[in-house]
């Protein structure tokens, strides 16, 4: 069985989005003109980041909440696939968290979304199935990624760490218990810092 792996970009004061989320603005008000302009601002950097942003997509099936997937709020009276158009980056299965069910939705290049209406622990049983051996990443967004800490059910912690403060907003380790992390790497580029940590049972 492979690892369940969280990958997330962070603030310096560990906000994964600042407020007003909506879908000119998915990561909210970060100081950017839109799309997470100053907090993503490293994956432009892709010679000097290339490994990490290769990794974000390297696990074998994915889970994210609603809110990552889109702006959608409540039943699913708009047909909205996901932020990035018909082919998205996953090529892998990927559940989605959410409280309305929804048929799967097949997508170009070998992403199907999955809509799970009962839970994080039947997202993730779903996900290490669709995994086989390979690892299951938990991409966000933050509340997401809380839940699954919170439960104990995370390996491994890979973060970015972008050098601006958002003051506030949708915060990592919000409603989590005390963590004992073992660090396992850390690199730093001139447009984020890349650490991953493995989370002790």
């Amino acid at each position: 069985m492979g690892r369940v792996i969280c990958d997330l970009t962070i603030s310096v004061d560990g906000y994964a989005a600042g407020l007003n989320q909506s879908e000119e603005r998915p990561f909210g008000d970060d100081g950017g003109d839109g799309w997470g302009d100053r907090l993503h601002a490293w994956h432009a950097d892709a010679d000097a980041n290339r490994v990490e942003i290769e990794r974000i997509t390297a696990a074998d099936a994915f889970i994210m909440g609603r809110n990552m997937f889109g702006p959608v709020r409540g039943g699913w009276g708009r047909q909205w696939n996901g932020w990035w158009g018909d082919n998205p980056p996953y090529h892998a299965p990927v559940f989605v968290l959410t409280h309305h069910a929804r048929a799967p939705q097949p997508m170009t290049g070998g992403t199907t979304f999955h809509f799970v209406t009962d839970g994080i622990e039947s997202a993730l049983a779903q996900a290490r199935t669709a995994a086989g051996a390979g690892d299951v990443a938990v991409m966000g967004g933050a509340t997401t990624v809380n839940q699954y800490l919170a439960a104990g059910l995370v390996d491994e912690l890979r973060l970015h760490i972008a050098p601006l403060t958002l003051g506030s907003g949708t915060r990592l380790f919000d409603g989590v218990p005390p963590l004992d992390l073992q660090q396992i790497s850390a690199r730093a580029t001139t447009s984020v810092t890349h650490v991953t940590y493995r989370v002790q049972s």
